[in-house]
């Protein structure tokens, strides 16, 4: 926890949430982190919490073709939250890709612009209720007329992402809850380092590379991206290379057990035609 002040504006809201959202169906929260957050800002513990608050929050909002959409809201605290903005996630099945896509980027956009280190979470909440039946109520791409034939206008993105290190669970968690809910393909190995790739359309990529950048990193970056026009003969399930996204672990090893063998890391990639890429990452050729 970066200092004590910033503990004691999360715990207060925590508690706010808590008194606001008394059910658990309505709220749910990491007990265990909420405790030790609890145990250090009333100085009974010596060293801040060794995990992170994390809690969804379930709200309901009107549509205009049911009674009533669910729609699950999932925050985690950042150590210097509210300073920063929470990590967040909104999940509704109610919503297609681009739908989904435009409302979180448009609800982090309004978190910025109106939360100045103060507490947000009820912002988004309200936000949320306010402007979700407008994206419930847009057309569905399927809908729309069609462009002509390779001039859709859609792009394809691959990012190959590098980070000093993938460790932490939580990190590790959202990594793969997050490609899945964008229909992204690919993979994430931990370890050091840390190495990422995502594939599918641009816009979902780019919402998984800003949700992910925004965590807490020694160093993160995208090494490499690849960008196609999608056309009649480019499609995204033709331009994969992975048929859906894991978490790849080659033979840790290590005083800790976080380097992994990177001769099988390179076969991995050589089966799936991105070999020159770990020439691109390590600097050398793989063999």
């Amino acid at each position: 926890m970066a200092c004590c002040e910033e503990a004691e504006a999360q715990l207060a809201e925590l508690e706010l949430l808590t008194s606001m959202f008394p059910s658990q169906e309505e709220l749910v929260v990491d007990q265990l982190a909420y405790e030790e957050l609890r145990a250090f800002v009333e100085g009974r513990a010596d060293s801040p919490p060794t995990t992170r608050p994390q809690f969804s929050i379930r709200i309901s909002v009107d549509s205009p073709t049911a009674d009533g959409v669910d729609i699950t809201l999932s925050c985690a605290f950042p150590l210097d939250y509210p300073k920063v903005l929470p990590e967040i996630a909104v999940r509704c099945s109610e919503l297609n890709r681009a739908q989904h896509t435009q409302l979180v980027s448009d609800l982090t956009s309004y978190l910025r612009e109106s939360c100045d280190g103060g507490m947000c979470v009820l912002t988004a909440v309200d936000w949320l209720k306010e402007h979700t039946p407008g994206y419930l109520s847009e057309s569905p791409p399927a809908a729309r007329k069609e462009p002509p034939a390779g001039q859709s206008g859609e792009m394809f993105s691959r990012l190959w992402i590098y980070s000093h290190h993938i460790y932490n669970k939580s990190k590790r968690k959202n990594i793969l809850e997050w490609a899945k809910e964008l229909d992204l393909s690919g993979f994430s190995m931990p370890g050091k380092p840390g190495m990422v790739c995502v594939e599918g359309l641009q816009p979902a990529a780019e919402e998984f590379w800003a949700r992910v950048k925004v965590l807490t990193w020694k160093r993160i970056m995208i090494r490499h991206r690849e960008d196609v026009p999608l056309g009649s003969s480019n499609t995204v399930d033709s331009l994969r290379k992975f048929s859906g996204f894991e978490e790849a672990v080659f033979d840790p090893h290590g005083s800790r057990g976080n380097h992994m063998d990177l001769g099988q890391l390179f076969q991995f990639l050589s089966d799936r035609g991105c070999a020159e890429i770990f020439q691109m990452y390590f600097g050398v050729e793989g063999r």
